[in-house]
């Protein structure tokens, strides 16, 4: 079967500082403001608490480690659906471009979008479904920016993430103001080190999200030297603005208090600067939320486009537009199963739970596969011209790849329900590809014309 061609394809305008932009902005969402009291709450000491936000860079920059071979290797709008497609089959790809679409990045826009209605209706609330407006709202609006086109998507990023970065370093400096309380040794946990397994799931989730720049492989510049450049130095950024946060925080309101704390940022800004303080930083976690959704929507179209150029009925999902630089279709379908989430979840009545239930376990299972596609594509491709390879190879992944089953298992050991509903979504993926009949073999010379060159 001939490949369906695009309109146009994917042009090199997005700068190392787009890049960047965008990662972080990913990562750096709400989480940061509200996952370490769990955090806390299973440490013995604060030392432990430190070492785990240490670990979970560490643990990022390993898979950063083997994602910069893959993207520099085999640069691709379609990121994660690339590589695994190149390793294991279409059908494995095609599953993967589903789930991506349905669960994890729907997913993922649908959740940030429900933590900026949340913490927007704290400041101008619209009544009993205000949450769920501003979320659908905020879908309809950042969906139609990123369509407008490629600068205004990378232009919109990156004035949020500055203004959500600054937002973190106002509550680290916070934390350095305020008084030390007198219960700040005082350990809430009494598991023992058991607990620092839970600790690394939260970490770990707070991290997530870095991969991401895989997908603008196909249109940044100087990809084989800027893809590295974009990874490493967002994850360097990342843990260095989560340690010291986390650092501000337990200098703020000690072991106990962080771990009491339902609102650990608030309480840091309210003992540093009084009551008006507090209200502020729900501003900051809109605006970081707002941040991750905008950039979420941008990467999440890339894979379904290129989904649309490998599969013929999905075509009209594989356009993209010469004038904007964007792939318009892929991004009003995925707007339009993320705002079908969001009516999901305000009937559930349990939005962000429910959500998140139901994307983790796919998450880490096709994260677990890129990590094994390295292995696959060394073998199956050694003569493809590698800028970056992985250090300590085989070491490295292998490392990486047993923290994905670590993490697998814990969301669906944790999850049971939400992990049935996902699996559920990603089984109907396995029919439509029975269905759909994409490609059973790929011809890596038209596959890369299509997608990765200018």
């Amino acid at each position: 079967m001939k490949q369906v061609e695009s309109v146009s394809a994917p042009k090199r305008v997005v700068t190392v500082v787009d890049a960047i932009g965008i990662t972080i902005g990913i990562v750096v969402g709400a989480g940061i403001f509200s996952l370490p009291s769990l955090v806390a709450g299973n440490a013995q000491s604060e030392w432990t608490v430190l070492l785990a936000w240490t670990l979970g860079g560490a643990a990022s920059f390993i898979g950063a480690l083997v994602y910069a071979e893959l993207a520099t290797t085999f640069p691709h709008a379609g990121g994660d659906y690339h590589f695994l497609r190149r390793a294991f089959g279409s059908r494995i790809g095609f599953l993967f471009a589903w789930a991506r679409m349905s669960v994890i990045q729907t997913g993922s826009m649908a959740l940030l979008a429900f933590v900026f209605g949340d913490y927007a209706s704290r400041i101008a609330p619209l009544g009993a479904y205000s949450s769920s407006i501003y979320a659908a709202g905020l879908l309809v609006l950042l969906t139609g920016l990123n369509i407008l086109g490629v600068r205004q998507g990378t232009g919109t990023q990156n004035v949020l993430t500055t203004v959500e970065v600054l937002g973190v370093i106002l509550v680290i400096a916070a934390g350095f103001t305020a008084a030390v309380p007198q219960s700040a040794a005082t350990s809430p946990n009494a598991g023992g080190s058991s607990a620092f397994g839970m600790m690394m799931v939260f970490v770990l989730l707070t991290y997530g999200g870095w991969n991401e720049a895989a997908y603008l492989s196909a249109e940044l510049r100087d990809v084989q030297r800027n893809m590295t450049r974009a990874l490493f130095s967002s994850i360097l950024v990342i843990t260095v603005l989560y340690v010291l946060i986390n650092l501000a925080y337990l200098r703020a309101l000690g072991l106990a208090g962080v771990a009491g704390s339902n609102q650990v940022a608030a309480d840091v800004m309210r003992n540093a600067f009084g009551e008006g303080a507090a209200g502020l930083i729900s501003v900051f976690v809109a605006i970081s939320a707002l941040t991750s959704a905008n950039a979420t929507i941008f990467t999440g179209a890339r894979t379904s486009y290129a989904l649309g150029c490998d599969v013929a009925p999905l075509s009209f999902l594989g356009r993209w537009s010469s004038r904007t630089s964007t792939p318009v279709n892929a991004l009003l379908a995925q707007g339009a199963i993320g705002l079908g989430l969001v009516l999901l979840g305000t009937l559930t009545r349990e939005n962000l739970e429910t959500i998140v239930n139901y994307t983790s376990p796919v998450f880490w299972s096709f994260f677990l596969l890129t990590g094994i596609s390295l292995f696959v594509l060394r073998r199956k491709d050694p003569g493809a011209v590698r800028p970056f390879r992985v250090p300590l190879y085989p070491l490295t992944p292998i490392v990486f790849c047993a923290t994905c089953t670590y993490l697998l298992y814990s969301s669906l050991n944790t999850f049971k329900t939400g992990a049935l509903v996902g699996v559920a979504v990603v089984a109907v993926g396995v029919l439509l590809s029975l269905w759909l009949q994409p490609q059973s073999s790929f011809n890596k010379r038209e596959g890369e014309s299509q997608h990765a060159k200018p």
